[in-house]
């Protein structure tokens, strides 16, 4: 599953350890989802959407893989 974490997070302005913070969540965290080697609990997806005013979809995309197909 790809994400759009990164480009949220610099609109907003937050280093990683500040969103870290405002969800409660380390760094590592963070950091793990914006690479990819970590897809988020859908709390805490949602939890991103409603910070940065934005629906999950906006957030995170699926792709063919993620549907069981080719990419």
């Amino acid at each position: 599953m790809d994400n759009r974490l990164v480009e949220f997070r610099k609109k907003y302005d937050y280093s990683q350890e500040a969103l870290a913070i405002k969800l409660n969540v380390s760094r590592q965290t963070i950091i793990s989802i914006e690479k990819g080697k970590y897809n988020p609990s859908l709390r805490l997806a949602l939890l991103m959407a409603k910070l940065f005013e934005t629906t999950v979809e906006e957030i995170f995309i699926l792709d063919n893989k993620d549907l069981g197909g080719k990419s």
